[in-house]
């Protein structure tokens, strides 16, 4: 496996900037990219020069129609996780629309309590 490549800083600037607005999010660094996560859960984030979100089955069917593909970092695709389209990325109503449905899709599941630490000796 290759190194991943840092995201483009555009990219990131219109990362943070869209998500501002979202009072709720979290924002985190996973693997060196920002992402954003809601009670533990991540829902939507950026790898290498892509914008991943998280959705439920008909958002994903409906955003793959405008262009959307599943994500497969490593070779293993990320269950309910699909690559932003350029168009949509581009248009930040559409963007800002789709970051709260996959939000609001992230805030019904269950809250993922963040890992202890085991006690090395």
């Amino acid at each position: 496996m290759g190194k991943w490549k840092k995201a483009p800083e555009a990219l990131i600037d219109r990362f943070y900037e869209t998500l501002e607005t979202f009072e709720a999010a979290e924002m985190r660094k996973m693997f060196g990219y920002p992402c954003s996560f809601l009670n533990g859960n991540m829902f939507t984030g950026l790898h290498e020069e892509n914008w991943v979100l998280r959705l439920p089955e008909e958002a994903r069917e409906e955003i793959t129609k405008l262009g959307a593909e599943p994500f497969v970092p490593m070779g293993r695709p990320m269950k309910e996780y699909v690559k932003i389209p350029q168009a949509i990325q581009q248009d930040m109503e559409a963007l800002q629309e789709w970051i709260s449905r996959s939000l609001a899709f992230v805030s019904s599941l269950p809250k993922k309590e963040p890992k202890k630490k085991q006690k090395k000796g």
